[in-house]
């Protein structure tokens, strides 16, 4: 995909305040299911409130205790998760057929982002080949799920920032018993924030070459919407 014309456009959509989880599922499942060969791909960087979500190979068991935060059935891929404040969210709503990528280029990218992220802060992350997300020092800091449908990708990664790590302790994360999570900021002094991060991820995308223009999209709570290149 040399040509800048056959490159497609991406907006990049970047929540200031946190975001309901029910709310954002729909909207980018509704916009898969609507989009068309001539769509623009979208990237959602996001923080939700307290919220446990099911995937598909979810089991009932894996969450341990029941506790005040709600559960949500989702449709992505994998098995039960927790997100909430502090928790670094990233949507990838992309044509894979368009963009010549396979569902394994998509789960190795959106961990390679996470890798190259932490890299830049001197946190020596890696995958794994039989475990998805990433890891240090075998405990993990991001997680990621994602559904493809005809050829089109949504929902996405998950990077544990300066989060409360409470809302693991009441499931089995990912259907792994004894799983231990890790955060950004149990690992950098002086850690970079959501905002920083979020500049980061912009940026990383903006040197990537896959994408011909990039429009940022910044989203506040009031539905207000900053726009800028």
């Amino acid at each position: 995909m040399n040509d800048a014309v056959l490159k497609p456009h991406l907006i990049i959509r970047q929540y200031q305040d946190l975001t309901p989880y029910a709310e954002r599922f729909q909207e980018m499942k509704s916009f898969t299911e609507q989009r068309d060969e001539n769509s623009p791909d979208q990237l959602w960087i996001l923080q939700h409130p307290d919220v446990l979500t099911q995937g598909q190979a979810g089991k009932p068991e894996h969450i341990l205790m029941h506790s005040d935060i709600p559960v949500v059935q989702s449709d992505r891929g994998g098995q039960v998760t927790w997100h909430g404040p502090g928790q670094m969210v990233i949507y990838f709503m992309f044509d894979l057929n368009r963009l010549k990528w396979n569902v394994r280029t998509l789960v190795t990218y959106a961990e390679n982002l996470m890798i190259n992220l932490l890299k830049k802060y001197d946190v020596d992350a890696y995958a794994k080949a039989d475990a998805p997300g990433v890891y240090v020092n075998e405990r993990k800091i991001g997680s990621l799920g994602f559904k493809i449908r005809r050829g089109r990708s949504y929902h996405g990664l998950a990077l544990n920032v300066d989060c409360n790590l409470d809302g693991f302790h009441t499931i089995n994360p990912c259907g792994y018993a004894g799983l231990e999570m890790v955060r950004v900021c149990d690992l950098i002094k002086n850690y970079p924030d959501y905002k920083q991060l979020s500049k980061d991820v912009i940026e990383y995308f903006q040197q990537s070459g896959y994408f011909s223009d990039i429009e940022v999209i910044d989203k506040k709570s009031n539905d207000h919407e900053v726009i800028h290149k």
